[in-house]
């Protein structure tokens, strides 16, 4: 089980940490992912980390702004989002697969989203 939290309105330029819990023993041996949705628009992978942290993966749109990291010690992945703008508004969702992948249909396990909002 995946709960996602952190999330809230920020003005533009700020910065926000999300957080996903994750409970169960095998946390330490999955990829994870942080995925996004905006009000009509399809799902869209955002970073994923492998199961030791040592690799991660973002979408071109973050790069340099985002950050991905995981404490296998506490079952916990974050999501560092700094300079912030109003097109990263979203529901965002962290999600557990055997991979490290941006392919949403490869995660097994999904948390239930948490919202943020970037005001201009």
């Amino acid at each position: 089980q995946l709960q996602a939290f952190g999330g809230g309105l920020v003005q533009a330029g700020g910065s926000l940490r999300l957080s996903c819990a994750a409970s169960g023993r095998t946390f330490s041996s999955y990829g994870m992912g942080w995925f996004r949705q905006a009000p009509g628009k399809e799902r869209e992978f955002v970073a994923a980390i492998n199961w030791s942290g040592g690799v991660t993966d973002y979408v071109d749109s973050v790069k340099g702004r985002f950050s991905i990291s995981r404490d296998n010690a506490k079952n916990t992945v974050y999501l560092q989002m700094n300079s912030l703008i109003p097109d990263d508004t979203a529901v965002y969702y962290c999600a557990a697969s055997s991979l490290r992948t941006p392919r949403p249909n490869l995660y097994r396990y999904w948390g239930q989203g948490t919202l943020v909002t970037v005001s201009s």
